[in-house]
């Protein structure tokens, strides 16, 4: 029997993620196989510890990687923090603020949701008064929402969450390496990326960063394993953490000085991982983060020179993705599958309620280029154009070039 060779079609990818990895990343996950407590490469993984610190800016010791996918890191941070019975409180403004509720609900916390119409976020305000009523443990909430394309300002809530005792964690899945995120400086306890978006490594890998608070309810949680662990080592007196895999006690002695056997590296992950980090040190963060706005601004000035409608609050629209309403004459997977099909390039539809309504379009990572944002709009004009959409036809790339010359 004759099975397919792995050889992928050529594409753009112009969606939410996952995004396409820097050419650097896929070289280097090519490289040989080394031992998981072998030296050189516990020197790697310390050198993505400090990396991965300086993209989160923080100075938490506890950053590092679990070899899993976003969703996985948001499970392995959430079920450590949080014991049966906390109560915690979610502001949802979309899909993935449900799903932090899901996770928490199936290790036994307390769940209090705000919900916010899909499209808008939360005001500070909102957030406190019901941290006013007490009890809280912890707010949970998703930075950039990329089933809506919104971004909640995270400035003020640490300071409020500190101000009723609790914990702030917050998924930055989509946001970390392309938007300005300050772990410290906003008084973030714990905080999670994956590796497929705006990093530009393959999905696989969850970056994670935590405090000395969220340390201490680890090392009340903790129980090394009885194959392990030696006479000084002692249980914790808050329950145990429910997965063994997730358990940030025991990657807490892995990453550590310690380096307990957990589980086996995903050593060509790492080296991803590591590669996408250095890419990023090497370019900057700042002018990554320009970049990344140059490019969004270029995008949005040509959606709407065309006659297109950006969908939700544009002023809290998240940089690194972008919503936009579908016109009249055209469906959303006659437009999508036109795009992939004739050029190449994919989008997504969302989901819920927005399903069928709005396709969004990335720009992230290694896929942030003036290139890529220029035939994007090229290609939507003429799928548009050829199903007899009206548009303003050439104003698009006219206007996002504009934005490009304005800016040198």
């Amino acid at each position: 029997m004759n099975f397919s060779e792995i050889n992928p079609a050529a594409r753009m990818l112009m969606c939410p993620g996952p995004v396409e990895s820097d050419p650097r990343v896929l070289r280097a996950m090519s490289a040989p196989i080394l031992g998981q407590f072998d030296p050189q490469f516990l020197g790697y993984m310390a050198e993505t510890q400090e990396m991965a610190r300086k993209v989160f800016q923080t100075s938490n010791k506890q950053t590092y990687c679990v070899d899993t996918t976003s969703r996985g890191g948001l499970e392995t941070v959430l079920t450590g923090a949080i014991c049966p019975g906390d109560k915690v409180l979610i502001p949802a403004f979309g899909r993935f603020g449900y799903l932090l509720s899901e996770i928490l609900e199936r290790c036994g916390a307390e769940i209090t949701l705000l919900e916010r119409e899909w499209g808008t976020v939360f005001e500070p305000e909102e957030i406190e008064a019901e941290l006013k009523k007490g009890g809280y443990k912890a707010v949970a909430c998703i930075h950039g929402e990329t089933s809506t394309s919104m971004m909640q300002p995270m400035e003020e809530l640490g300071k409020i969450c500190k101000k009723y005792d609790a914990l702030l964690i917050v998924d930055t899945v989509a946001t970390l390496g392309g938007v300005d995120i300050r772990v410290d400086e906003w008084g973030i306890d714990g905080c999670i990326a994956g590796t497929q978006k705006c990093i530009s490594a393959p999905s696989g890998s969850a970056l994670i960063t935590y405090n000395d608070k969220i340390h201490e309810i680890v090392l009340a949680r903790k129980k090394v394993e009885k194959g392990i662990r030696i006479d000084s080592d002692v249980d914790g007196d808050l329950p145990q953490i429910p997965s063994n895999y997730l358990d940030l006690a025991q990657l807490e002695d892995y990453w550590g000085p310690r380096h307990l056997n957990h589980h086996t590296e995903s050593t060509s992950m790492q080296y991803a991982v590591h590669e996408a980090l250095r890419c990023i040190m090497q370019e900057g963060l700042q002018e990554r983060f320009d970049r990344h706005s140059l490019n969004d601004k270029a995008l949005c000035a040509g959606l709407q020179a065309m006659g297109l409608e950006i969908f939700g609050d544009i002023k809290n629209k998240m940089p690194v993705v972008t919503a936009i309403n579908i016109p009249e004459g055209i469906d959303g997977p006659t437009l999508r599958g036109q795009l992939l099909n004739d050029f190449g390039i994919e989008v997504a539809t969302s989901f819920g309620p927005l399903d069928g309504k709005i396709i969004r379009i990335g720009n992230m990572g290694y896929c942030s280029q003036k290139r890529n944002i220029l035939i994007l709009l090229s290609a939507l004009e003429a799928v548009l154009v050829h199903n007899k959409v009206k548009i303003n036809v050439s104003d698009g790339v006219e206007a996002a070039l504009e934005v490009y010359q304005n800016a040198k």
